[in-house]
């Protein structure tokens, strides 16, 4: 037989395109329409539909950017249309390939009762099944304008992403109002020759089964009377029927679908727009529930479903009945889908706390996966976390992005620092966007890495990142690929059900131990600063006002402030958002995340003050507050005494120009240009900085990424340097104990203070920058003389190491990376650690001197600020204020401690008395990272505290009040049945913790 794949696959694409879609929809008529444009932000819906409209006609331009505009459409139902099908097309002016990404709408009846969402890909509305004729069809479209950000020409800098700049033309064409009749039949037959057309094209040519479809193809398209296809596609759907119901193969990869509509919370549109396009699809979903009995949907983030509660009462109600009917899940069990590198031990913490409540609380149901799809990696202590908090199970995709090497494994078991152990699994299908076509189920069977030893994987179904979700069209595929040979089969489940199915299959599943490394989206460490900032101190602030708040509520009666602290916490949860905290949304998000963060300041720190006062009493002695887990001159982890005396610091000239900082534990030398030439340990008899180097070194790098300007800096960026020696004053300080160096670079301007606190073996580096660059990246470079084949950098509740070599392309792959508070170079012997408040990305290098000693020169380098033009293009411009130390001479119990107190400064209060810790430990190697009063409001403390050295620990808790019992308990402060009760010995309990194990304690009060 001759060869004629081409001839007949080509006339399948043209008579579908040009003859059966156009079919679908036969007759037509043009629907009445008026607008109203709302003035500034969305309105009611009430509002809304009460507004006073204008005609508008097909073709005419709507849509301010961020704008919010009323459609009223009105029609009649002709009467020759009686007993069929009729729909209503609504194109807002849409490009079906953006759906999530520009114009959407919520379509309402007159009485304000929402119907279903429109999008690109979901432009109908039903008006009748079958209709009678003559029906009066009215419907109000809330059709919000929000402008394409990412356009065909990706990542040009626009000032659209800021309604403060994004000006007042008009952003879309109105294209189609229209009722039509929806002839099904052929609605159908586009289905079955989409299916058949895709999964033909991903056969071998050799294979008879392509073969078959592609003869039974041709028949169909010869029974299609071009003329009248609605007339001959039952006949031709006739001649699909044979090869339509061919069962897959008994080794077919078996997909479980998941309806999906992955939502940013925040990304290329605020926060507010997110609650309006929850509602939109949550309405698409319970609506698609609704028409198709097989469908499952899941949704994560319960911030989300909060928005719906709250602002969509009506779709909630919708929700709720899909949810006890078992069809729309509950997933994720978090908050919102964060940054999982970021987020502080606690802040990790609470997001599994409030987002499993939240569906517990409404729904009696205990999510058992974490379900975070799109994150920018994963950090190797999450592994406990999710443990801690009920859950055992987790996916993602993400990793399917990394650039250089590909993971090994699709279904696997994750260890984290602690050896806990999470049954992972990553979707093969590549994509938290499927739509059922063919090629997407044919990668995920030829791209599952554990064949032979599993046969399972989960495809997330649905239109996303701005929403949309699963469409009719694509439950349709899979009802037709649910036993079709050639083909994965598919089948609607629940998460659930499908972990349970994957871990039967693979109880010896392969396992990765650390953390899940995304070789892509580097820069997101380091975008956006004052978003991170203000992350950082959220999270201390935090820790502090719970601490104080708990004392002063058990020593002093002090109303605890739960309303207060619940609603701050799923503030700064929310702004942990995978495009927020990472720097990469839009403008508008960042300003907005700027000034929520300065009001959570204010009301946090008006709660630690009242608390203090009320603890320290009235009087006119001065205490000094520690909030740090560690005691700090002579004050108590926890606790306030009055200060003590902490010796001096002396700052002399030097001789080779430049100054000397000294306080008896810690020599530090400044050359002339600023720079730190020598940090000698005293005690150790050791010098800090690489001979021939010098440390404080400012570096400036071009930074234009081949793609994704915020989210990613490439390796070649380190190809040019400038290093920034030039200064334009040095000075000694004011106190006498300081140094005062500024720098002018490009349109810049740095200033820095260099102290060296007596008594205390750091160098602390107070860095302003007045940033005016473009496309630039700034390091803070301290080249160490160590010799370290790895390093350590704080993760959540411990820390993680990493190599410093580049021995395989995984290791090269690094070339910037996360810590939290610190990162820790050391000899078996002696280290340093560089601590900060507030950075997270970092890169260590290492270099062999090739004269003098001939040492190791190990260099971490602190990245300070980005200045990328997309999507924001005005990131970081501004003043920004950081401060690190250089701790040398230091273990890692010195990093942890220092990293916390550089976050934790000690604050002074005027009182009458002293203030004993509520809880207190023997052991710095165990950290008390939360106390607090339970969330339930009955008073007990709630103690959390990990290992954080790295090794066993055995150490004595006290409590500092009385009680009558204590229990181990989960993150959701429950009982946890399999652990161990506490040795108790009056106040006293005995510790024992493995390494880097968490440990949450609940007391109740006597």
């Amino acid at each position: 037989m001759h060869d004629d794949r081409n001839l007949v696959e080509g006339r399948l694409k043209r008579v579908l395109d040009e003859r059966i879609r156009p079919a679908v929809y036969p007759e037509s008529v043009p629907l009445d329409v008026a607008v109203w444009h709302a003035p500034g932000e969305p309105v009611p819906v009430a509002e809304g539909l009460a507004g006073a409209p204008e005609p508008i006609e097909v073709g005419a331009r709507w849509g301010a950017p961020w704008g919010t505009s009323w459609f009223r459409v009105t029609g009649t139902v002709p009467q020759a249309w009686a007993g069929r099908t009729v729909e209503a097309l609504l194109d807002l002016g849409f490009d079906e390939n953006m759906p999530g990404f520009q114009c959407e709408g919520l379509v309402y009846r007159p009485d304000g009762t929402p119907v279903k969402g429109l999008n690109p890909r979901n432009q109908w509305v039903r008006i009748g099944e079958p209709v009678e004729g003559g029906e009066e069809v009215r419907l109000h479209v809330e059709a919000a304008s929000n402008p394409v950000i990412l356009d065909y020409h990706p990542f040009l800098p626009t000032q659209l992403g800021d309604k403060e700049t994004a000006g007042s033309e008009p952003q879309y064409t109105l294209t189609r109002m229209d009722l039509a009749v929806f002839d099904e039949t052929v609605w159908q037959l586009v289905l079955d020759l989409e299916v058949l057309g895709e999964l033909m094209a991903e056969l071998p040519v050799e294979s008879a089964r392509r073969w078959e479809i592609l003869r039974a193809v041709e028949k169909a398209l010869d029974a299609v009377d071009l003329q009248d296809v609605g007339g001959t596609a039952a006949q031709a759907r006739a001649r699909l029927e044979t090869v339509l119901s061919e069962p897959a193969v008994p080794s077919a990869h078996r997909i479980s679908a998941v309806g999906h509509a992955h939502i940013d919370s925040a990304w290329l549109w605020p926060l507010r727009e997110t609650v309006r396009k929850v509602a939109r699809t949550t309405a698409n979903m319970t609506a698609l529930i609704e028409d198709e009995p097989e469908f499952v949907f899941a949704m994560s983030q319960a911030q989300q479903w909060a928005w719906v509660k709250e602002y969509r009462p009506e779709v909630w109600a919708r929700v709720k009945k899909a949810v006890a009917d078992g069809r729309f899940v509950p997933a994720g069990g978090m908050w919102v889908e964060s940054d999982t590198n970021m987020p502080g031990s606690e802040a990790m913490a609470r997001q599994f706390v409030y987002g499993k409540r939240f569906f517990l609380d409404e729904f009696g149901i205990e999510n058992d996966e974490a379900w975070l799809p799109d994150t920018f990696g994963f950090a190797a202590g999450l592994p406990q976390i999710i443990k801690a908090a009920g859950s055992k199970w987790l996916l993602t995709q993400k990793i399917s992005w990394s650039q250089t090497n590909k993971f090994p494994h699709h279904t696997f078991q994750w260890e984290g620092i602690d050896g806990t152990r999470i049954f992972t699994h990553f979707p093969p299908v590549d994509t938290y966007n499927c739509s059922m076509k063919g090629s997407e189920l044919a990668h995920a069977a030829s791209n599952f890495k554990d064949k032979g030893v599993a046969r399972h994987s989960l495809a997330p179904t649905g239109w996303g990142d701005g929403g949309g979700g699963t469409t009719r069209e694509m439950v349709a595929k899979a009802a037709r690929l649910g036993n079709l040979e050639g083909s994965a089969t598919v089948e609607w489940e629940t998460p659930g059900e499908f972990f349970a199915k994957a871990e039967a299959e693979y109880p010896n599943a392969p396992v990765w131990m650390g953390e899940l490394y995304l070789e892509l989206h580097r820069a997101t460490l380091t975008s956006q600063a004052k978003t991170k900032q203000g992350n950082r101190r959220s999270e201390h602030l935090l820790r502090e006002a719970e601490l104080w708040a708990a004392t002063a509520a058990v020593r002093t009666g002090f109303p605890y402030p739960y309303e207060e602290l619940d609603r701050i916490w799923k503030t700064v949860l929310l702004h942990q958002f995978h495009d927020i905290l990472p720097g990469s949304s839009i403008a508008w998000v960042h300003r907005e995340a700027r000034a929520t963060y300065d009001r959570l300041a204010a009301e946090l720190n008006a709660i630690i003050d009242a608390a203090q006062h009320a603890l320290a009493g009235e009087g006119m002695t001065e205490f000094v507050f520690n909030s740090a887990p560690h005691s700090r001159d002579g004050v108590p982890a926890g606790g306030a005494r009055t200060p003590e005396p902490t010796g001096e610091t002396a700052l002399a000239p030097r001789l080779a120009g430049g100054y000397t900082l000294d306080n008896g534990l810690l020599r530090v030398e400044i050359d002339a240009t600023g720079l730190v030439v020598s940090a000698y340990d005293i005690e150790a008899d050791r010098e800090t900085v690489a001979s021939g180097h010098a440390a404080n070194l400012l570096q400036l790098h071009p930074d234009f990424p081949n793609m994704w300007d915020a989210w990613d800096v490439d390796e070649f960026y380190r190809n040019t340097v400038t290093d920034l020696t030039d200064v334009d004053e040095i000075t000694a300080g004011e106190d006498g104990e300081s140094l005062r160096i500024v720098r002018s670079f490009g349109g810049s301007r740095v200033t820095q203070v260099l102290s060296l606190p007596p008594g205390e073996r750091k160098l602390v580096i107070d860095t302003e920058v007045d940033w005016h660059e473009t496309e630039k990246f700034l390091k803070l470079a301290f080249p160490l003389d160590v010799h370290a084949e790895r390093y350590a950098s704080e993760t959540q509740f411990g820390h993680f190491h990493r190599p410093t070599h580049t021995n395989t392309s995984w290791e090269a792959a690094k070339f910037e990376a996360c810590n939290h508070r610190f990162v820790h170079v050391a000899e078996p012997d002696w280290g340093v650690a560089i601590v900060n408040d507030s950075t997270y990305g970092h890169d260590v290098t290492r270099t062999v001197r090739t004269d003098g000693d001939r040492g190791t020169t190990t260099t971490v380098r602190v990245s300070l600020l980005r200045a990328p033009r997309f999507p924001d293009p005005e990131t970081d411009q501004g003043v920004h204020r950081f401060r690190h130390a250089l701790v040398p001479g230091a273990g890692i119990g010195d990093a942890v401690r220092e990293g916390w107190r550089i976050n934790l400064p000690e604050r002074r209060v005027t009182g009458a008395r002293d203030v004993a810790p509520l809880v207190s430990v023997d052991r710095d190697a165990v950290v008390v990272s939360a106390v607090k009063l339970a969330d339930d409001g009955s008073g007990d403390v709630v103690v959390r505290f990990h290992e954080a050295h790295g090794g066993r620990a055995r150490a004595t808790l006290t409590a500092g009040f009385a009680f009558t019992s204590v229990t181990v308990t989960d993150l959701l402060e429950r009982p946890l049945a399999e652990a161990l009760a506490p040795q108790l010995d009056g106040a006293r309990i005995a510790v024992r913790l493995r390494p880097f194990e968490l440990v949450t304690l609940r007391f109740v009060r006597a």
